[in-house]
């Protein structure tokens, strides 16, 4: 025992100092790989290719010219930047999705205007402001009321008056409920007393085929009505702006109407919470010159829309200011989900 004692302990001194060592070592080299790796990530980003959410159906206005955005930022990327729609619940389905992934770059959607004012309206389990990284606002958006070319309605003045001679025969699409267009109309009738039926569609695209098919009586919806009502399909009875449309200067606008709305959407691109300022650096640069592009405004054009570029700072800041905007609006409409 004696003879086995003295050979352990010399030993297992030497050999135990020997593993402390390694395992010092081990653990140093290990501590530093995250940082190394998060810096080779954010050098090589992106390595593989990047997808954008749009929540809204394929074929409508915003996710064609998304989509003509996303391969422009291709180019400048060096990677393909892939396009996925996932239309419903009034432009807000994007929003799961960007709270469940990685903060990598590799995930980012559209953040329409209904993202900020749905939480005041029903409970869901996202915060536009807690679980996004904002990275670049592209344009915004106006919006129109509607009928087919061969509609008796010639003016919003005649909606009313078809309101108010019978109640709840009225029938009007919109792309959403809580959706912009949405709440014109609660502004329009339900808080003028009047009594309208509310038809939600998922997107523009099959919005404006029910409203050209007789499906519907009236329809509201952003410019991306554009080329039907220049084709002749669709008949503008009034425009949402803050001023006449140089597009359509016979078409009168809510105010000059008695009706003190304007309705305006901007929207941008955002990420998960969490993303890092140079990869956000990254995607900022190559889609603001995509936006700039040519082919892209000339895209935008066709829905009477334009560029309306905020960098990520200044985009933040108005990702706040509408989120609160949306809450005294959704008050002022009586709509405020209880326990707000």
């Amino acid at each position: 025992m004696s003879g086995g004692g003295p050979w352990n302990g010399q030993g297992g001194q030497g050999s135990s100092t020997r593993r402390r060592w390694l395992r010092d070592a081990a653990a140093l080299a290990l501590s530093a790989l995250p940082v190394k790796a998060a810096i080779a990530s954010t050098e090589s980003f992106p390595s593989r290719p990047v997808t954008l959410w749009v929540p809204w159906p394929a074929g409508g206005a915003t996710g064609i010219s998304l989509r003509v955005l996303a391969e422009l930022a291709s180019v400048a990327l060096g990677q393909p930047v892939l396009t996925e729609n996932r239309g419903g619940a009034g432009g807000t389905l994007a929003m799961p999705v960007l709270q469940q992934a990685r903060p990598d770059g590799y995930t980012i959607a559209q953040m329409p205007q209904p993202v900020f004012r749905a939480p005041h309206t029903q409970k869901v389990l996202w915060d536009p402001i807690r679980d996004v990284t904002p990275i670049i606002q592209v344009s915004s958006v106006t919006f129109g009321a509607l009928v087919a070319a061969g509609s008796a309605f010639h003016s919003l003045d005649d909606l009313l008056a078809f309101a108010r001679a019978r109640p709840g025969e009225l029938t009007i699409a919109t792309n959403g409920i809580g959706t912009t267009p949405h709440m014109v109309l609660e502004a329009l009738f339900t808080a003028r007393g009047l009594r309208y039926i509310h038809v939600p569609y998922k997107g523009t695209a099959e919005q404006l085929n029910a409203i050209a098919g007789g499906q519907v009586m009236a329809g509201v919806n952003s410019t991306g009505f554009g080329p039907a009502v220049d084709a002749g399909t669709l008949r503008l009875l009034a425009i949402f702006s803050g001023e006449r449309s140089k597009r359509w200067p016979q078409v009168p606008v809510l105010r000059e109407l008695g009706f003190d709305i304007v309705a305006k959407s901007p929207y941008g691109l955002a990420g998960p919470r969490g993303m890092s300022r140079a990869v956000v650096a990254v995607l900022h640069d190559a889609f603001k010159k995509a936006m700039f592009d040519q082919r892209f405004k000339d895209e935008l054009a066709k829905y009477d829309q334009e560029v309306d570029y905020l960098g990520p700072e200044a985009y933040a800041q108005s990702c706040r200011e509408i989120f609160a905007q949306e809450r005294a609006i959704v008050e002022k409409l009586g709509l405020t989900r209880p326990g707000t």
